[in-house]
């Protein structure tokens, strides 16, 4: 069993507070630009421009959007359900939220004579306390399809429902070889277990598998079923407009942030750099931060590169391809461990 002295130790509760602040204002400061970021590289990959008239560059677009969106009317179906109505894009927003806590920017360091976690907690259930946010998330989805009252929005929401079930038992399995490697739970021990070599290497498969089931995960294309305009009209947010709708965005983006940055930790050693390189502290962040945009490059790339599957190609890939991989990963993994 591999320990680490710094995992889960005490932290002042106004250290947490501080860290809290700091990492949502670097990840709500990011999502804007990671918008144009978007939209920049699909017009390039598409011959065109992208956003390129408000402001230098077209920089300035998320702030127009964002004062558009809230200046418009508040509306809803009159056969909706009120209450849940309102609920449902404020439980995406939380459960997307909470999983930026988990994220490790990087290891405890001695800032002005204290010692504090670049992290916001550090649990010994890492893995687990991400899934199960994944899990509350999707009631975020259900709930804004049902209680739209709308058949397309019912029709978003069940195969979203069908969906989660599909690839989240092949992502669970492909992270289990993960913590097999390395005999820990806490992704700062996870990391820290990759100084010798990135689980991207021996994890090949489990990778692969982890990436596949996380563009569904977050609907991405070409997984998007559950928002396709061709036959879904917007899937389960059809019916919501305003900061409604910018909820389900900006929750789709931070899941999208939150599993790059997952990605990063359990395959491609978080915060280290390769070559045995250790830089000082404080880059430790930005080298997190570089690799996620790597993964989010990744998403953006796939999605300007491959059409949108058909649902039963899904549904078909993730039990009859995604799952027996996984299952057959996680066995090879647990016999060259106990060997």
């Amino acid at each position: 069993m591999i320990a680490f002295a710094d995992v889960n130790y005490f932290e002042p509760w106004w250290i947490q507070i501080v860290k809290a602040l700091l990492i949502f204002l670097v990840i709500f400061g990011v999502l804007p630009l990671l918008t144009v970021y978007e939209r920049k590289l699909l017009g390039r990959f598409q011959h065109r421009y992208g956003p390129n008239r408000v402001g230098p560059y077209g920089l300035m677009q998320p702030l127009a959007e964002i004062v558009k969106f809230a200046r418009k009317e508040a509306f809803r179906p009159t056969g909706s359900v009120g209450f849940l109505f309102r609920l449902a894009p404020a439980i995406s927003i939380l459960t997307a939220v909470g999983g930026l806590a988990l994220i490790p920017w990087g290891n405890v360091q001695n800032i002005l004579g204290t010692r504090i976690g670049l992290y916001g907690i550090d649990v010994s259930i890492g893995p687990l306390y991400v899934f199960a946010l994944g899990g509350i998330s999707f009631y975020g989805i259900l709930l804004g399809g049902w209680a739209s009252g709308s058949k397309y929005s019912f029709l978003g929401s069940m195969r979203a429902a069908a969906q989660l079930i599909s690839y989240e038992v092949s992502q669970g399995l492909a992270l289990v070889g993960v913590l097999i490697t390395a005999q820990t739970l806490s992704l700062t021990g996870i990391v820290n277990a990759q100084r010798g070599m990135w689980y991207f290497i021996p994890q090949i498969v489990g990778f692969l598998i982890f990436m596949v089931a996380s563009f569904a995960e977050t609907n991405r294309a070409p997984f998007d079923l559950v928002e396709a305009d061709a036959e879904l009209v917007g899937g389960y947010f059809t019916e919501y407009g305003g900061t409604g709708f910018v909820a389900y965005l900006f929750a789709e983006y931070v899941n999208m942030m939150v599993v790059s940055a997952m990605a990063a930790t359990l395959f491609l050693g978080g915060w280290l750099l390769p070559f045995g390189i250790h830089p000082p502290g404080w880059v430790d962040p930005f080298v997190v931060l570089a690799k996620m945009m790597l993964f989010m490059t990744l998403f953006i790339w796939i999605r300007a590169t491959l059409p949108r599957l058909r649902y039963d190609q899904l549904m078909s890939f993730g039990w009859k391809v995604l799952l027996p991989l996984a299952t057959l990963n996680l066995l090879v993994t647990a016999i060259i461990v106990v060997h």
